[in-house]
């Protein structure tokens, strides 16, 4: 039995160690949001979060992931934990970014990444770090954009929540490999690509 926090909620899983998280969560949890792609990892359409960071879920077994906590596409929330609300999913609806959809969650679950460890990314950091993710409809002005907005609006929001406190205390918040090898070592605070492999060395050295 594997246990993994799921979308903030304890979940156990009876499945083969080996089974990619990818059919653990379609198959088993029928949580199908996260896409089949390519099966290699490459075209970051089964993208979803552990510990904040981006995974590609169709080649990171569950005994990898084991007792750690995995967000998927269902999963997004605003600052107030409102689901479907989160300011990506908000642009994304905005600026009109689907056109056959297949490929959007994990781009906006790449992007949710992105925004997490550079709230406010320049246009060049926002292509780096979505090159792993491929759009064949080619929508990626439009994902460039969403990201910008989204960008504008959690700022807003962080600051708004912010005051808010403050208040309150008064009166008495293109398309290449994604593996880590790959990012550019010059971009320092740069989205880290989960890497399970890591992971499951570290476990094995503690068990040792």
């Amino acid at each position: 039995m594997i246990k993994i926090t799921l979308n903030n909620k304890p979940v156990e899983l009876d499945v083969d160690p080996q089974m990619p998280l990818l059919y653990a969560l379609r198959d088993e949890l029928k949580l199908t949001g996260t896409k089949f792609g390519c099966g290699a990892g490459q075209c970051g359409a089964c993208t979803v979060h552990v510990n904040g960071q981006a995974m590609r879920s169709c080649v990171t077994p569950v005994s990898a992931i084991a007792e750690q906590a995995i967000t998927t596409i269902e999963g997004l929330a605003d600052h107030n934990g409102k689901l479907g609300e989160s300011a990506v999913q908000v642009a994304w609806r905005e600026f009109k970014v689907p056109q056959c959809g297949y490929c959007q969650s994990g781009q906006m679950m790449s992007a949710a990444a992105l925004l997490q460890a550079i709230p406010q990314p320049t246009d060049e950091q926002i292509i780096e770090h979505m090159q792993g993710n491929i759009c064949r409809c080619g929508t990626y002005k439009r994902i460039k954009a969403a990201i910008k907005s989204a960008a504008t609006h959690s700022s807003a929001s962080s600051l708004s929540a912010s005051h808010s406190a403050t208040a309150n205390s008064a009166d008495s918040t293109l398309p290449v490999s994604t593996s880590p090898s790959n990012l550019s070592s010059s971009n320092k605070g740069a989205v880290e690509i989960f890497d399970a492999r890591q992971l499951a060395s570290k476990k094995q050295g503690a068990a040792s």
